[in-house]
């Protein structure tokens, strides 16, 4: 697992909120290191929704942040990859950001 310069606390708050986000928007324009890192926690937890049992649901939700996303990992997005064995995610690269030329991804769930 990559640092990204950040302690625990706050680099596993950033991967949260950044999943979360990604199921709800179903897609998020982030660093190309970022995604790369969120992409692994997206994937275990959409394969955690494919099982749907509770003990599956309760992991999940110690990871997300709301329980909306929650139900909708569950009841939507988990149906989609039924058949899908993996890759649920897509990176597509972006111009670099203005500011510091940092190489940008959109981070979008397969459809």
């Amino acid at each position: 697992m990559r640092k990204l310069s950040r302690p625990a606390n706050q680099r596993k708050a950033l991967f949260r909120n950044m999943v979360t986000d990604l199921f709800t928007h179903e897609k998020i324009r982030t660093t190309e290191v970022k995604a790369k890192e969120v992409r692994i926690l997206a994937d275990k937890l959409i394969t955690l929704a494919k099982k749907g049992d509770l003990h599956s649901r309760r992991q999940a939700a110690a990871v997300l942040n709301n329980k909306d996303v929650v139900r909708k990992l569950f009841q939507e997005i988990a149906g989609r990859y039924t058949e899908r064995n993996g890759g649920y995610t897509r990176i597509l690269k972006l111009e670099p950001r203005r500011g510091d030329a940092a190489p940008m991804v959109l981070l979008e769930l397969v459809e």
